[in-house]
């Protein structure tokens, strides 16, 4: 039998189809020569810290920067549904003929799969399913052109060398924070390579708008045949208007005026030159800045 092996349930029925294997099994689905099992995201992870050191299982300011010698992988095994399905997986594996990876065509579906792969000792060749859709025909010609796993190997070691950069970053940053600000207040301040730059933004953006000091800006409108026009000059090509220091300076930015003399200036520079002529808007920001060009 040949093993496919997928990384979501919905995604191992449209390849069964596709394949003929038509008999739904326990964990998988099986016919025509296949049997089409799944995972469902991630199955594995790296170990923990007390995984590699007894010691690390406390947190000790002292025991940090915490760096195994090497990292491996162990299996989630706090979820049944998890230990219930990598059971079928290793099963299917001893007894395959050929094992086709169809995880997701990516660096994290690469890793998934992979890891699975490790954890059930699993050492032949195999091949690679790489798709980016699930239509009838992709599925098809995706089968009719597998390629070797081993020539996503980089792209496995890329998702690894990931997870380990995750894993260093939040589990020691975390710790250290955590022991060091929040200390008898029962409380952890997670730290991560991702959520801590976002968090980062979402408060910066929050402050932003909290000392937002609105600032009266005039437009030059003028109306034709029952359609308002009003211009406003366009951004510098390559500059944004977050690259100027106030508000002021950012509306100036896009073309706005900022002081009733400039903009009675510009009218009466064009007045009489139009019919009708145009008019003066007068607008002030509250709360909120400019919406962006985009």
């Amino acid at each position: 039998m040949k093993v496919c092996i997928a990384e979501k349930p919905s995604v191992a029925r449209e390849i069964a189809n596709v394949l003929g294997a038509n008999r739904r099994m326990d964990g998988y689905y099986e016919g025509n020569g296949y049997q089409v099992t799944w995972t469902f995201g991630h199955f594995c992870q790296l170990r923990e810290p007390e995984d590699y050191r007894p010691e690390w299982k406390r947190w000790s300011i002292h025991d940090l920067p915490m760096m195994p010698d090497s990292f491996g992988i162990k299996l989630m095994r706090r979820d049944d549904g998890v230990v219930r399905q990598f059971n079928v997986i290793k099963n299917l594996l001893a007894s395959a003929e050929e094992v086709i990876n169809c995880g997701d065509a990516g660096q994290e579906g690469e890793v998934i799969q992979r890891w699975v792969l490790t954890e059930a000792k699993y050492r032949k060749p195999f091949k690679r399913l790489w798709i980016s859709s699930l239509t009838e025909e992709a599925i098809r010609q995706g089968f009719a052109n597998l390629r070797e796993g081993s020539e996503f190997d980089r792209l496995y070691q890329a998702g690894k060398s990931r997870a380990v950069g995750d894993w260093l970053l939040g589990l020691n940053a975390t710790r250290l924070f955590t022991l060091k600000y929040a200390a008898g207040q029962k409380q952890v301040l997670s730290i991560g390579r991702v959520q801590t730059p976002t968090l980062a933004l979402l408060v910066d953006r929050y402050h932003e708008i909290q000392n937002f000091k609105p600032e009266p800006y005039w437009v030059l409108r003028t109306e034709y045949r029952g359609t308002m026009f009003s211009h406003v000059a366009p951004l510098k090509k390559g500059k944004g208007d977050d690259d100027e220091p106030d508000e002021k300076a950012r509306l100036k930015a896009r073309g706005y005026f900022v002081s009733q003399e400039e903009a009675d200036a510009a009218l009466a520079a064009v007045r009489g030159q139009f019919s009708p002529s145009p008019t003066l808007k007068s607008r002030r920001l509250s709360k909120r800045r400019l919406p962006s060009s985009t």
